[in-house]
């Protein structure tokens, strides 16, 4: 069934996102596994081969080897800027290479694991183009966070969010410029 939906979704012409989210339990190889519908999205030329490294607000993320390229190619303009040193070691330094095996499960290094405080259970949640990994703790306070307040906050972030809709070309390059520098600007500096 899943086959015909993505045959389906290719003649259609409509682009794929991952999207959803499954709590999952690392064994005691700190492996877990990829829901499958999140796997197809990662293929890429008949191949299922990804990488994990660090992602934004202290998640890990699962990123398409084609998004790590472009990625690649928009650090590279900025790998002689002296505040972004560090952060370029720490991404690249941990970022890792990896595939899943037959019934999907894949390997978290042990790295990557104490980076992002992982425990024993996982959410993975599909965003947009990348599949972040968050420690169940922390993605259950934030929803918590999110739908308990007065609603304002949410409100808020809804708003903004979708306001995104709207905006010129020019907008969307100085949004895409701050979320570069936001991240590259993640990783402070030693005091």
């Amino acid at each position: 069934m899943i086959d015909k939906m993505w045959y389906e979704v290719g003649m259609r012409g409509m682009s794929f996102f991952f999207n959803g989210s499954t709590v999952c339990k690392l064994d005691d190889k700190n492996r877990f596994v990829i829901p499958q519908s999140l796997r197809y999205g990662l293929v890429e030329e008949g191949k299922l081969e990804f990488f994990i490294g660090l992602g934004l607000g202290g998640c890990l993320s699962i990123y398409k080897k084609s998004d790590i390229e472009k990625m690649v190619e928009a650090f590279k303009k900025k790998q002689h800027v002296a505040k972004y040193q560090k952060f370029f070691t720490l991404f690249f330094s941990t970022l890792h290479q990896t595939s899943c095996d037959k019934i999907g499960r894949v390997n978290l290094p042990q790295l990557l694991k104490n980076a992002a405080k992982i425990k024993k259970e996982v959410v993975v949640a599909g965003v947009m183009d990348k599949v972040e990994i968050w420690p169940k703790e922390v993605y259950e306070a934030n929803l918590d966070q999110a739908f308990s307040s007065s609603g304002d906050d949410l409100k808020k972030l809804t708003d903004e969010a979708f306001s995104l809709l709207s905006e010129t070309e020019e907008e969307k390059k100085e949004e895409e410029k701050n979320i570069l520098d936001s991240l590259l600007n993640s990783v402070k500096e030693p005091k």
